[in-house]
């Protein structure tokens, strides 16, 4: 089955709220995605799971779907089951495969190392790090030992391993993330860690899924980022995927500068995972990665209406096509909705050319689509942008504009059904009096990504059903709005469409 989509008929309790071309869970309850592995010409991608969500129960286990493309994904069922021993249910880590046969479980085996808070050690609900393995190809893992390959320290917070394979000192590489800071610990067979390093940061609040990995950038040149999922709402920042690039040296990360980017400035991007893109051979392409996020937050996490119209509480916000770009403050990544989208067109409408002065209703209706245009203004420009998910009479809609005086880009979910009110903004530079804008609009999210994914912003909302209008506003002064371009999406009915196997 295709489980980024779900039916388009009316359950008992109304219309479907399942995504059209999003990740959602099949039923129950999903948070953390984990990072996706390649094996065998797919991406396995695995997140936590909760299948006795709906009936009260707690605990997660690591449920796995595979794709080509990175939007039609085939779910496979749960590959490591929750409370299998007395070490707790499992939490977020990270897979690799052993290729060398380091940690002893045979050549190729996939090894996953996950955070398990331990119910019957001392002190009770200790997080610690477990060796899992896979020789199966991923299809089901089983527990490598009953004991930690990394123990609890006197910490709280220790989870959520990031392995990578540091080739140049033929070892294996782990980033931990421990409340104010990332541990950094280095192993030759995935199962004796050393701690050789730490970046720390105590104004970014709890630091949690870490990140990180070597890229190319446009100009050629080789640099390593190190992300994180920050929680920086304190300091007026997001709380999703901050990153810095610099130096890394197999123990420390020197970063080109002391305040990190941001890879979304919404709302509802959390534990977001990076992954390498491969070539049609297989092998891995350095100037290209993808990144999958979390469509929510632990502020609101149950706060969603399809458990009552489709029996579910999990989606993810768009896959993500990543590059790193040279500008005149540095290099920074770009975020683009993912190259295969576009073959899930199942309508496409070119409305040319539009010249706003006030407001203009677009005669396009439509609940999941991908709307593209360059907004162009004059000097004087007050308030530009669009209103989605608009309801006939107006009283609910999102807006995603631009203000040029302030040089931020906003998305506002404030006037619509939501999990919390409130608008977003990232900056941008207005000087060129123009904007390439690219909307995605789905049945439970918008993301608005701005100056060809230099700065995009994603928020989890819920439109009543009807809450389909788009408007086109300029406010203060006249805008030209380019080339409105609206593809509607589908992936149960787009040409690339997997089928279940």
């Amino acid at each position: 089955m295709s489980i980024s989509t779900g039916s388009d008929s009316a359950s008992s309790a109304g219309p479907s709220m399942r995504p059209a071309f999003h990740f959602s869970v099949p039923d129950n309850w999903k948070n953390d995605p984990q990072r996706p592995v390649y094996l065998a010409g797919e991406y396995h991608y695995y997140y936590l799971y909760n299948g006795d969500y709906l009936a009260g129960g707690i605990g997660t286990s690591w449920r796995r779907a595979t794709t080509r493309d990175q939007v039609s994904f085939v779910d496979h069922g749960v590959a490591i089951e929750k409370f299998t021993n007395g070490n707790g249910d499992c939490w977020s880590g990270s897979l690799v495969v052993d290729a060398e046969d380091t940690a002893g479980f045979g050549a190729g085996a996939v090894i996953a190392l996950v955070t398990q808070a331990q119910t019957d050690r001392e002190p009770e609900g200790s997080q610690a790090q477990f060796l899992w393995y896979s020789i199966d190809g991923g299809r089901s893992f089983r527990p490598g030992g009953d004991d930690p390959v990394l123990a609890a320290p006197e910490i709280t917070d220790f989870r959520d391993p990031k392995v990578i394979r540091d080739e140049r000192r033929e070892r294996w590489f782990m980033v931990l993330a421990e409340g104010d800071r990332l541990g950094f610990y280095a192993s030759a067979d995935l199962q004796r860690w050393r701690r050789v390093g730490e970046y720390a940061r105590d104004d970014l609040g709890l630091l949690e899924c870490p990140d990180i990995f070597e890229m190319t950038a446009d100009d050629g040149s080789s640099h390593w980022v190190l992300g994180v999922s920050a929680n920086a709402k304190h300091r007026g920042l997001p709380a999703t995927y901050a990153y810095w690039t610099g130096s890394f040296d197999g123990s420390g990360f020197v970063p080109d500068a002391h305040e990190p980017r941001w890879l979304d400035w919404g709302f509802d991007f959390y534990g977001a995972v990076t992954y390498p893109h491969h070539d049609p051979s297989g092998r891995e392409d350095p100037t290209l990665r993808h990144v999958i996020g979390w469509a929510n937050f632990w502020d609101y996490p149950h706060n969603t209406p399809t458990v009552v119209t489709d029996g579910y509480n999990g989606d993810d916000m768009i896959v993500r096509d990543l590059r790193l770009v040279r500008g005149g403050d540095g290099y920074r990544l770009t975020a683009t909705p993912t190259a295969a989208l576009d073959g899930y067109t199942t309508r496409t409408h070119r409305l040319g050319d539009q010249r706003v002065v006030g407001h203009l209703d677009l005669q396009v209706r439509a609940s999941a689509y991908d709307l593209t245009c360059v907004i162009e203004w004059d000097g004087d420009a007050g308030d530009i942008g669009l209103e989605v998910c608009r309801t006939l009479g107006g009283t609910r809609f999102v807006a995603a504009g631009l203000k040029p005086a302030d040089a931020v880009a906003y998305l506002d979910r404030t006037m619509t059904a939501n999990p919390t009110s409130g608008r977003t903004q990232a900056p941008f530079a207005p000087e060129q009096r123009r904007a390439a804008i690219r909307l995605l609009v789905d049945r439970t999210s918008v993301e608005l990504f701005v100056g060809d994914g230099l700065t995009a912003q994603s928020h989890r909302v819920f439109p009543f059903a009807g809450d389909d209008g788009i408007r086109l506003y300029a406010r203060g002064s006249a805008a030209v709005f380019r080339d409105v371009t609206i593809r509607e999406l589908s992936v149960q009915h787009g040409r690339n469409a997997q089928s279940g196997r």
